[in-house]
């Protein structure tokens, strides 16, 4: 997702720099949208981390160590999304940084639909917000509405910043979320191919509009999914079937598609993790998730051998983005 941030019109020189010597980690969940049916309104935070260290510092330089996923093709200078996401955090706070040094190990794969951006966005935000001085702090849901902003929806950010389930929607210009407790036995596992596509180019696939009996049929399935989810497992896969997005993406993630068609043959909940390319299924127990995980190695080596796979059994993140304050 391609994140816009405002310049404000004030002069952030007028401002008050944070001190320096401000130490801050962040540990943040990456995150499943979607989960078929819940389109921009579900998501999930999964049990795969990137963690982010802040430190401020007293000159005007900028030091940024990159480790891991995008660690050869990520620029590491003022164009990078945490140091804008983080500036305009301070800004929006009343304050300014005058030099930072960045530490970002990315686990998260990027391009991939599990919310890289979003995890980067909301690892910045809260960053910032550790950084002020505590007068200045704000809570969660300054968090969830300005991360919201930057990101165009809420569906990844909330389940980054609160872990679980989280059910968000809009009010006006006020991004909103509430959470939800996901059974035990729910087991995500994720194929992530070794192709990327766009946020923006998956949506612009979509058509403008839908007809009734199709939102009808969606809201149907979005409402037992949540069910099956917090309580009733059993009703996974009717629970994840979507008609709003997923078919009309089919053709910009053809070896996704196929595998999500196969495995729902076979039984299992399998969805477009996101955006997608990432197949996301949610397995109702120890004993389905490996026999996902099997099923998945067995049908890509047969039908799709060009396509490097990652296949792994991850576990709801139940604890959202984690801040330490190292130094005060």
């Amino acid at each position: 997702m391609e994140t816009t941030l405002k310049v404000p019109a004030d002069s952030a020189a007028a401002w008050p720099a944070v001190l320096a010597g401000q130490l801050v980690t962040v540990r943040v969940p990456a995150t499943s949208a979607n989960l078929g049916p819940g389109y921009d309104s579900l998501g999930l935070a999964l049990s795969l981390h990137d963690t982010l260290t802040v430190e401020t510092l007293a000159g005007g330089e900028l030091e940024f160590e990159l480790s891991g996923e995008g660690a050869e093709s990520l620029p590491r200078d003022a164009s990078h999304l945490v140091v804008k996401a983080i500036t305009e955090a301070l800004h929006r706070l009343g304050f300014r940084h005058e030099g930072l040094r960045i530490t970002a190990d990315n686990v998260n794969p990027h391009g991939r639909g599990l919310g890289s951006s979003a995890s980067a966005v909301v690892a910045a935000v809260t960053a910032a917000n550790a950084l002020v001085p505590d007068a200045a702090r704000r809570g969660t849901d300054w968090i969830l509405q300005l991360t919201s902003e930057m990101e165009g929806h809420p569906d990844n950010v909330a389940p980054a910043i609160f872990g679980g389930l989280a059910l968000s929607w809009q009010d006006s210009d006020q991004y909103r979320s509430t959470c939800a407790t996901v059974v035990g036995s729910v087991i995500p596992v994720v194929a992530v191919p070794d192709f990327e596509l766009s946020t923006e180019a998956a949506r612009a696939l979509l058509p403008a509009s839908v007809g009734h009996h199709a939102a009808a049929m969606n809201s149907g399935r979005a409402a037992l999914l949540i069910h099956a989810l917090t309580s009733r497992p059993e009703f996974l896969l009717p629970g994840t079937e979507d008609y709003l997005h997923q078919s009309y993406r089919a053709d910009a993630m053809r070896p996704s598609a196929q595998l999500i068609a196969a495995l729902r043959a076979a039984g299992h909940a399998a969805v477009v993790s996101g955006a997608g390319p990432t197949v996301l299924v949610l397995a109702a127990g120890e004993a389905e998730a490996a026999a996902v995980v099997d099923f998945i190695g067995s049908h890509t080596a047969r039908n799709t051998p060009e396509v490097g796979w990652r296949v792994m059994k991850l576990a709801v993140d139940v604890e959202g983005a984690k801040v330490e304050v190292h130094r005060r």
